[in-house]
């Protein structure tokens, strides 16, 4: 058997049989416009720092240097730390926000953080699209943060909550999808912006990030609240019932009520300490820790927020003009859905760990490549021939289709499903804001880098493929088919885990040996 992956049985003796309900499938498709809004906000604002208007408005410096100042390098024309707080200024609203809709999330359930996270993108859409100055746009991506905040805690804990077990993976894999719907439209509408005459299409991308927020606020009022917060908050045991047969279309709900009940009360009687101190204090609680931070920053520095943040900028540099550089971001957005799509079909049949190790070595020998081309033919002067141009839109979109498929459906997924009730809300709140950290410094620095580090970015992020394809390898344990409740098992069956969890190979259960 290969390093880090483990014999754990996919019996669902925790529960989980039912079908899959048009109930649960409507509510979820709920939920995950939050999915729809963070990818619409990441898709839209590089869209719009690419139109014109938008910098001859908001960046006249920019701009300058984007229309022939021939003293910049082609690598350094878009290098303002104004233009990065634009796009990062959202992210840095999401992380600060983060530990709240934690604390919300625990104790007032997975619904009321939606609710909170949609009336935040309503007020965040009116505001940007109303600037009259770039501060006025950069409050606009703050509110739009402060949604994110609530909607990345929740959302991915409500999805993976309300999944019959067999089919979390395709759920859970829903939440990333809507991403990747949000930043096609994103795209889409950008590339139908920029025509616009008078200047003002980028309102329109803008104002237009209101339609799935009013969608999640509105349905988030209809929605109901997960079996697991519901236990978590102590309501009566019959009421949880009724739901949690609603949900799975079956009376045989028995087995996975007292799973249930048993994880949240196990998680009260060891310690009435809140549930982030837990989670950092508690030697039980090493792996899923290292898992909520490593996760989520090696996501990021696949380099898939440099390339969707500044894709069309990306494209202009190398000498695309405006809608031909917007209409390829339409085509990588197309491709980034249909993987994301793809991976709901194959997660819950190859599992977790082929699909992170398969994406992963595509994703890099993508980068790779991208790098040696972008060396080898751009210089600081001029473009690129369109046949090169044309091979670095194909490469863009294998490696956009590598990730849809592996790192960015599996980056929400696997932390949301690894950590026991008590902690859960906590070690969301700790993958949310170690995600918003690394995203952050990924915005603000990515075009910096770009202008000081020519091509060498690209193999930056090489670098970091595969380590992180290494660390799957070695360290993440299977979790395909294991009831959520007792997901907790497989850190005990892994063969490194184990031991920093202080059991001997003796104690280790025999489904576990390598």
């Amino acid at each position: 058997m290969a390093a880090g992956s483990v014999g754990v049985s996919k019996s669902n003796d925790g529960g989980g049989g039912g079908r899959v309900t048009m109930f649960v499938v409507l509510s979820c498709i709920t939920a995950g416009m939050g999915g729809a809004i963070f990818g619409y906000d990441i898709g839209i604002a590089g869209g719009v720092s690419s139109m014109e208007p938008f910098l001859r408005k908001f960046f006249p410096e920019v701009y300058r240097r984007m229309k022939g100042d021939s003293h910049v390098s082609n690598y350094c024309k878009f290098d303002s730390q104004l233009l990065t707080a634009f796009t990062s200024s959202l992210y840095v609203a999401g992380l600060l926000t983060t530990f709240l809709a934690s604390g919300v999330t625990a104790r007032r359930g997975r619904r009321p953080s939606m609710l909170l996270g949609g009336a935040a993108f309503l007020a965040g859409a009116a505001v940007g699209g109303a600037s009259l100055n770039v501060y006025m746009a950069i409050l606009g991506r703050v509110l739009l943060g402060v949604g994110l905040g609530f909607a990345n805690q929740a959302v991915p804990l409500y999805l993976s909550e309300m999944a019959p077990p067999r089919h979390r993976g395709a759920f859970s894999n829903g939440f990333q999808f809507s991403v990747g719907v949000g930043a096609l439209a994103a795209n889409v509408i950008n590339f139908g912006t920029e025509k616009i005459k008078g200047g003002w299409g980028w309102r329109v991308s803008l104002s237009l990030a209101a339609v799935p927020a009013g969608l999640l606020l509105v349905g988030a009022v209809f929605l109901p609240e997960t079996p697991n917060s519901l236990v978590q908050q102590g309501k009566d045991r019959r009421d949880v019932a009724l739901l949690l047969r609603k949900i799975r279309g079956t009376d045989d709900v028995d087995r996975e009520l007292d799973c249930i009940v048993a994880a949240a009360d196990s998680g009260a009687m060891a310690t009435g300490r809140s549930g982030l101190r837990m989670l950092l204090t508690q030697r039980q609680y090493r792996p899923q820790l290292v898992m909520a931070v490593a996760i989520p920053f090696f996501q990021q520095v696949t380099g898939i927020n440099a390339i969707a943040f500044y894709a069309p900028v990306l494209l202009r540099t190398i000498g695309m003009g405006e809608s031909a550089s917007l209409l390829s971001a339409v085509v990588t957005g197309v491709v980034g859905a249909a993987s994301t799509l793809l991976s709901m079909f194959l997660v819950d049949r190859f599992g977790r760990r082929t699909l992170f190790l398969a994406g992963g070595t595509q994703m890099l020998a993508s980068q790779l490549l991208i790098g040696a081309i972008m060396a080898a033919k751009l210089g600081d002067d001029g473009g690129v021939s369109k046949t090169w141009a044309a091979a670095l839109i194909f490469l863009i979109a294998v490696y956009v289709a590598g990730f849809g498929w592996s790192w960015g459906p599996l980056g929400w997924l696997v932390p949301s499903e690894i950590f026991p009730l008590e902690v859960r809300s906590a070690g969301q709140g700790v993958t949310v804001a170690t995600s918003f950290v690394f995203t952050v410094f990924v915005a603000q620095t990515f075009l910096a880098m770009l202008c000081h580090m020519r091509a060498g970015i690209f193999f930056f992020f090489a670098a970091w493929l595969a380590a992180m394809t290494a660390f799957v390898y070695l360290l993440l344990p299977e979790t395909r088919g294991v009831p959520i409740e007792q997901v907790d098992r497989v850190w005990r069956e892994h063969w490194f885990w184990r031991r920093v969890l202080g059991m001997g190979s003796e104690e280790a259960p025999a489904s576990g040996k390598l």
